[in-house]
């Protein structure tokens, strides 16, 4: 008995299609738990810029000043526990821009984080 091996089809999708604006609630807590006091804000940055690379599918991602604000609002080893954050795959118009999308990460100030789901903002 022989096995056949599936092809897998290789689709391209438009850059226009893919430009598209989620806000998501991201668990830092569970990021950096069990990490050395001096580098929790430093890792919570990197495991941002993973979620989002994983959720959005590019392999650019950059964070908004605020944001890194936020993180590092109450110092180094007090990271918050959740952030609320809308990610939005943009169009990258640099000249010699090795992709063509890229990620812009932001801060959405919450009063509560109960209940929320992940949504798509029309901007």
């Amino acid at each position: 008995m022989v096995k056949e091996k599936k092809e897998k089809k290789t689709t391209t999708r438009s850059a226009i299609a893919d430009v598209v604006t989620r806000d998501y609630t991201i668990h830092l807590h569970k990021a950096i738990h069990g990490r050395s006091f001096k580098k929790r804000a430093p890792y919570a940055v990197k495991a941002i810029q993973k979620f989002a690379k994983e959720h959005m599918g590019t392999s650019d991602v950059r964070l908004d000043p605020l944001l890194n604000k936020e993180i590092w609002k109450q110092g180094v080893k007090s990271v918050p526990h959740r952030l609320r954050l809308r990610l939005s795959r943009r169009r990258n118009d640099e000249e010699d821009a090795k992709e063509k999308l890229y990620t812009y990460v932001t801060y959405v100030h919450v009063p509560s984080f109960k209940g929320l789901q992940t949504t798509v903002v029309d901007q």
